[in-house]
C-alpha cells in the first residue's frame, strides 16, 4: 500500500489503544474509530494542525509536511527542493552561528561571487580564465571566513541532548517532511526551534551542500545501475509532467543552483499555508494548540503557491528504452494509473499486494519459486508520486541463464492472467486482510500515526482519507480487479525499460 510503504514508520512497543480498537471491530467503519480522536485545526495563516492524544508513553512525535517537492521546481532548477531539505538543517539567524551579524555580509558576498563565477563559466570557451581564477580564489577565502562562524549541526546537537530521536527530513516528488520524537516535556523546545526554522532560516554552507548533493547524485544515480534505469524509465514514461524530473535533480541544474534562487523557492512554497503539522503522543491538546498557535500563528500568511498545471497527455503506444551498464540485467514495466483520490486507486493497492506482497504472492510464486526465471520480482503502485496520475510498476531481475525476454514474458503473463481470470474470493480476502493489517501496523507508533496523518493531509488533501481507505479497499471485488487490469494495464499505455550490458563492437581485422 502506497503510504504505508513510504511512511518509514517504526513500530515502537506501546501505544496500542488505537490498534486494539481497529483490530477488535473489523466491520466498524474506520471513521467512527479515529475521527473523534484527531483534533483538527487551521490557523489564521492557513497552517493545518492535527493532534492526537496518546498518554500511554511519555513521548511525542512531531511531523511537519510541506506540500512541495520536485514537481514544483521551475525549468533549470531541478534538485532545488532536495537541496533545500539540506539547508533546513543549517540553522537560523540565532541557531548554527557564532555571530550572525558578522556572518551575514560574508554570505551575501559568497552569493554575489557564485553568480559571477557561474556567468563566466557559462561563456564556455570564451570564459576569461584569469578572472575565473581570481573569483574562485576570493570565493574560497570568503567561504573559509564564513565557515569559521558556523556552529556545526547545532539543531541536531540540541535535540540529541534533550532526548530527541528520529530527527530527520525527506524530500519526495510532492512533499517534504521534517520529523523528530521528543520526551513529553520538550514541547516548548520543539515549538521554539521549528517556528524559528520556518520564520528565519539561513542558507549557510549552501555551496558546500550543493557539492554534497552532486556527490550524492553520483552515488545514487550515475554510478548506480538501478538508479540510472529508474531515472531513464521515468523520463520515458512521462513526456510532459514533472514526475519525469528526478528529485535529486539533473547534474547540470544542481551545479547552477544558488542561494538567492533557493530563497525565492522558500518564499514561494514554505509558508504556513502550505504546511501540515501532525503531533501525536503524550500531550494535552489545549496546551499544544495554545503554544503552536502563539508561535506558528504569528508567521505571516503568504500567497497561495502556483499549482502544477502540466498534465501528461494520453500515451499513444508502447514505449521501450534500454540503458547500457555493466551490471546484472533488470527490467521495469510501467502502466499509467490515476491519482490518489480516483475511485480506482484502491484497486491498484489490491493488485500490488496480490502480485508482490509476501512469499505467497503471484510474482514470487510464479517467477521466483516455481519457474525460477527471476531472482526477484515485485510490483509497486504510486510511482513516483500520488497526487497526480502516476505509474503502476513491475520490476524483476532475471536468474541466469534466463534472459530479460523470458522475464518480461513472465511478467506480462501475470498481467494477462489478471485480465482473463477473476481472482478467487479466498485469495482476494487474504490480500485485503493483509493490506488492512499493514495499515494498522503503520499507525501503531506515535511516529507512524503522525507520519500518515501528515502524508494524507498533504498529498490527498484530507487526513480522513486514512479512514476511508480501509472501507474502499474492503469493497474491492474480483470484477473490479479484472476491470481495472483490462482497462489500465494495456500495451498502448505501457513503458518498458531494460538494463542491458554494453555491446562490444567487433574488432576490425
Amino acid at each position: 500500500m502506497r503510504a504505508v510503504r513510504r511512511s518509514g514508520a517504526r513500530l515502537f512497543a506501546g501505544a496500542l489503544v488505537f490498534v486494539i480498537l481497529l483490530a477488535s471491530a473489523p466491520t466498524t467503519p474506520a471513521g467512527s474509530l479515529l475521527e473523534g480522536r484527531v483534533i483538527d485545526r487551521t490557523l489564521d495563516n492557513g497552517m493545518r494542525v492535527l493532534l492526537v492524544e496518546r498518554p500511554a508513553v511519555p513521548t511525542v512525535s512531531y511531523n511537519i509536511a510541506f506540500r512541495v517537492g520536485s514537481v514544483n521546481e521551475r525549468a533549470g532548477e531541478s534538485g532545488l527542493a532536495h537541496l533545500f531539505e539540506h539547508m533546513a538543517f543549517k540553522g537560523t539567524t540565532t541557531l548554527g552561528t557564532k555571530d550572525f551579524e558578522r556572518e551575514r555580509p560574508l554570505l551575501d558576498e559568497m552569493d554575489r561571487l557564485a553568480v559571477e563565477i557561474q556567468r563566466e563559466e557559462d561563456r564556455g570557451a570564451a570564459a576569461d580564465a584569469d578572472r575565473l581564477a581570481s573569483l574562485r580564489k576570493r570565493f574560497d577565502a570568503v567561504q573559509d571566513e564564513a565557515r569559521a562562524l558556523v556552529v556545526p549541526n547545532e539543531l541536531g546537537v540540541i535535540y540529541d541532548r534533550q532526548g530527541g530521536v528520529g530527527f530527520n527530513a525527506s524530500t519526495g516528488v510532492e512533499v517534504t517532511r521534517y520529523t523528530v520524537s521528543l520526551p513529553t516535556n520538550r514541547l516548548p523546545l520543539w515549538v521554539a526551534i521549528e517556528s524559528d526554522r520556518m520564520a528565519r532560516p539561513v542558507f549557510r554552507e549552501f555551496y558546500t551542500e550543493r557539492s554534497v548533493v552532486l556527490e550524492e547524485r553520483r552515488l545514487r544515480v550515475d554510478d548506480n545501475p538501478m538508479g540510472k534505469l529508474y531515472e531513464t524509465f521515468l523520463a520515458t514514461a512521462f513526456l510532459a509532467h514533472p514526475y519525469r524530473v528526478p528529485t535529486i535533480g539533473w547534474a547540470a541544474d544542481v551545479e547552477h543552483l544558488t542561494a538567492p534562487v533557493a530563497r525565492e523557492f522558500f518564499d514561494r512554497y514554505y509558508g504556513p499555508g502550505n504546511a501540515v503539522v501532525a503531533i501525536v503522543g503524550d500531550i494535552k491538546a489545549d496546551d499544544v494548540l495554545r503554544r503552536v498557535s502563539a508561535a506558528f500563528g504569528s508567521l505571516p500568511a503568504r500567497p497561495t503557491p502556483p499549482p502544477v498545471v502540466t498534465r501528461e497527455p494520453a500515451q499513444d503506444g508502447e514505449r521501450r528504452v534500454e540503458v547500457e551498464y555493466d551490471a546484472e540485467p533488470q527490467i521495469l514495466i510501467g502502466y499509467h494509473q490515476p491519482e490518489i483520490n480516483d475511485p480506482d486507486d484502491p484497486v491498484f493497492d489490491v493488485i500490488e499486494s496480490l502480485l508482490s506482497s509476501g512469499r505467497t504472492s503471484r510474482l514470487y510464486t510464479g517467477l521466483v519459486k516455481t519457474r525460477q526465471v527471476a531472482v526477484a520480482a515485485s510490483a509497486s503502485t504510486g510511482e513516483p508520486g500520488a497526487r497526480y496520475p502516476n505509474l503502476f510498476v513491475l520490476q524483476a531481475t532475471p536468474r541466469a541463464p534466463h534472459t530479460l525476454d523470458e522475464v518480461e514474458s513472465a511478467l506480462l503473463a501475470e498481467v494477462d492472467r489478471l485480465q482473463r481470470e477473476d481472482v478467487p474470493p479466498r485469495e482476494l480476502e487474504k490480500v485485503i486482510n493483509r493490506l488492512d493489517a499493514d495499515l494498522i501496523r503503520s499507525l501503531q507508533s506515535n511516529s507512524g500515526l503522525a507520519s500518515q496523518l501528515a502524508y494524507y493531509e498533504a498529498v490527498a488533501g484530507d487526513w480522513r482519507y486514512l479512514l476511508r481507505i480501509r472501507d474502499r479497499m474492503a469493497a474491492v471485488t474480483p470484477a473490479d480487479v479484472r476491470r481495472v487490469a483490462s482497462a489500465r494495464l494495456t500495451k498502448r499505455d505501457r513503458t518498458v525499460a531494460r538494463l542491458v550490458r554494453p555491446t562490444t563492437a567487433p574488432v576490425a581485422p
